[in-house]
């Protein structure tokens, strides 16, 4: 499997607040086929790192803008269709109001990509509709914004909650082996092992059920 990241940088904007954020955005298949996951910031570095392949969807692991505003640019230069979870339709729509996703994302769902199967893990928390994408070859994980290298992802503004962030680590992530390697939204990559004792902390810190 060929993988491959392009950081860009741009502005993430949110409650009338902005903070400059360096994006991963990454591309999943081989030599002929490729899926983007995210599209912030700039289209062009993404569709350079294309270089001519198909691109057989742009898969959004959240709605927030430095993850999708570059999304429909980049849908006009490669041909793909934009996928979202629904429950981030209202975040999509702050930055694009007459354009829309073309497919949802649906926890438990898979998307195929030069004979690797990524399947859909909905992770609610850090918004609504967050998702993170297994790999179900080599295990890996593309986390967005739920699990940074370091913890859970922020809360604290509107649609996020930080227990659900905490419940949805727990449940859905902390199941994983620990080796299994992962892969954010911004920063370094870690490991489910590297952030569990971290993780399982706060959730007793907060006493979550």
């Amino acid at each position: 499997m060929a993988l491959e990241l392009v950081t860009t940088a741009g502005l993430f904007r949110l409650d009338g607040g902005e903070w400059e954020v360096t994006n991963n955005n990454w591309l999943v298949g081989d030599d002929r086929e490729v899926l983007v996951i995210d599209a912030g910031h700039d289209h062009a570095p993404i569709v350079e790192a294309v270089a001519g392949r198909r691109v057989t969807a742009i898969l959004l692991t959240h709605g927030h803008n430095d993850h999708i505003d570059s999304a429909v640019a980049l849908r006009e230069r490669v041909d793909a269709p934009i996928m979202l979870h629904p429950d981030d339709r209202m975040l999509w729509d702050m930055v694009y109001a007459e354009e829309a996703p073309d497919r949802d994302l649906e926890h438990g769902g898979a998307l195929r990509v030069a004979g690797h199967k990524l399947g859909v893990i909905h992770t609610p928390g850090h918004s609504p509709g967050s998702c993170c994408f297994r790999d179900e070859g080599s295990g890996l994980v593309f986390s967005g914004d739920t699990l940074f290298n370091g913890g859970p992802g922020a809360t604290g503004r509107s649609f996020s909650d930080r227990p659900t962030i905490l419940r949805s680590i727990r449940d859905l992530l902390l199941v994983l082996p620990d080796e299994t390697v992962v892969h954010t939204g911004h920063g370094d990559s870690t490991t489910i092992g590297a952030e569990r004792a971290g993780v399982l902390d706060r959730i007793a810190e907060l006493g979550i059920g």
